[in-house]
């Protein structure tokens, strides 16, 4: 039996695409990519600012510009690699279907459909498909009969199975509890009859009669016991936050994640564990992405530019302020923080400000992480220099930018693609502290 010949595939892709990943057109294998003409001219309103989309439309136009090499765009040009296909912009914007005149409104979505609508009425025997991050132009293009898929490059299978750090292990002899406790670390083939855990795994270990909490050391390859500690005057609430804090805590982890719903302490833990190790590093950076309020940017709030961050910054505030208020107002603790602010040994700011200074000697923590791409968490590791700590902390279901989900966000990717380094953490909160009112909402809500 003679095996079909594989289809043609040739992947039109939206501006959100680029946005979220400037060397997309790079990751379609051997099918061919085409670009619609609109989509440069909304690249073209991108390319200036300090945003992530403005430092993605800058490298992608960059990228298109190093592969034509002078070449007419309209035309299809080999992309850069003997396994890639081709590329071209496309220029016509016009079809035997108008979503123009079907969806009454003359918008660059609609542009873009009718460009890629086109090259499936002058492509009859290939598959045209529409890439996009935006789901509601991919329902329209599925109502227009063409098809649609999401950019999946950087996006995790599936996230409910994403690793969450810990582990429970029932049925374990009391007798060696009663040894971890006493010798502090044991053999890790005592406890866990399966193959060896990822560095860094954390343990509830139940018997009967006793618990204890261990993580597994790579360096050692010891089961070692994880003791409750304070931090800032913060004690752990429960096992997790007893976890997040000792990875926090533990100098051998050069880069921590925390995920977790509201309320679960992620911010609060970080913030405490770095002012505990202040004397480690010289500064500490707390930052998070600004997601503008429907989706306007932060020029169209009043006032100068500390008016305008303010919104954004004051939950950061929140938690230093009750770090804070963990000691009296004559304490040397709680004037120490203040003189910390005040000398900028602790930052709060915008992670956009961040970008381009360098990221040596210092803790960096970075609120809010779900809200990012992950090419933008890679360019934050990436700046690390000599003794840096980077901290990721979020919730993978409270997305808050458009064309980012669970599975496609940057701190999902991190997890799911640095799980067992030596120099990597992760510890899942699942349990809300902040109160019982908070907990209601959260579980019944």
């Amino acid at each position: 039996m003679i095996e079909e010949a594989k289809v043609k595939k040739i992947f039109v892709l939206d501006t959100s695409v680029i946005i979220y990943s400037h060397d997309a057109i790079m990751n379609f294998a051997e099918h061919d990519v085409a670009i619609p003409i609109t989509v440069l001219e909304e690249l073209d309103n991108f390319k200036k600012g300090n945003d992530i989309k403005n430092f993605e439309a800058r490298e992608f136009i960059r990228i298109l510009e190093k592969i034509s090499k002078g070449q007419k765009l309209q035309h299809w040009i080999p992309i850069n690699g003997k396994s890639r296909g081709k590329f071209k912009v496309l220029m016509s914007l016009h079809s035997e279907v108008d979503a123009e005149e079907i969806f009454d409104e003359k918008k660059p979505d609609h542009k873009i459909l009718n460009a890629a609508l086109q090259l499936q009425q002058e492509n009859t025997e290939s598959q045209v498909i529409l890439v996009s991050k935006d789901v509601n132009l991919r329902l329209k293009a599925k109502a227009l009969n063409l098809q649609a898929e999401d950019y999946k490059t950087g996006k995790i299978k599936n996230v409910n199975t994403l690793y969450t750090g810990k582990s429970e292990v029932d049925n374990i002899e009391p007798e060696l509890i009663n040894l971890l406790y006493e010798q502090k670390s044991h053999d890790i083939k005592s406890f866990l009859k399966r193959k060896k855990p990822v560095a860094h795994n954390y343990f509830i270990l139940k018997s009967l009669r006793k618990s204890g909490l261990g993580y597994f050391n790579p360096t050692t390859n010891m089961m070692e016991l994880v003791e409750k500690r304070a931090v800032s005057g913060i004690r752990p609430r429960n096992a997790e936050q007893t976890f997040a804090i000792h990875a926090l805590m533990n100098p051998e982890v050069k880069l921590v994640s925390i995920s977790g719903v509201a309320g679960t302490g992620k911010t609060l833990l970080a913030l405490a564990s770095a002012l505990e190790q202040r004397r480690d590093f010289k500064q500490i950076y707390l930052a998070r992405p600004i997601v503008p309020l429907s989706n306007k940017d932060i020029g169209f709030l009043p006032g100068d530019i500390k008016s305008k961050l303010n919104p954004y910054m004051e939950p950061l505030f929140d938690n230093l302020k009750f770090i804070q208020n963990q000691f009296s107002e004559t304490d040397k603790e709680y004037k120490r923080l203040t003189e910390m602010v005040n000398k900028e040994k602790l930052l709060i700011t915008p992670l956009a400000y961040i970008r381009g200074r360098s990221l040596s000697n210092i803790i960096f923590i970075v609120d809010e992480a779900q809200n990012l791409t992950p090419h933008e968490v890679k360019t934050i590791i990436s700046r690390a220099g000599e003794n840096t700590k980077i901290i990721f902390a979020g919730d993978i279901y409270q997305i808050d930018t458009p064309y980012l989900d669970s599975q496609s966000n940057g701190l999902s990717y991190l997890i799911d693609r640095i799980q067992g380094h030596p120099l990597y953490a992760h510890i899942t909160l699942e349990k809300g502290e902040r109160s019982e009112l908070a907990n209601l909402a959260t579980e019944l809500l």
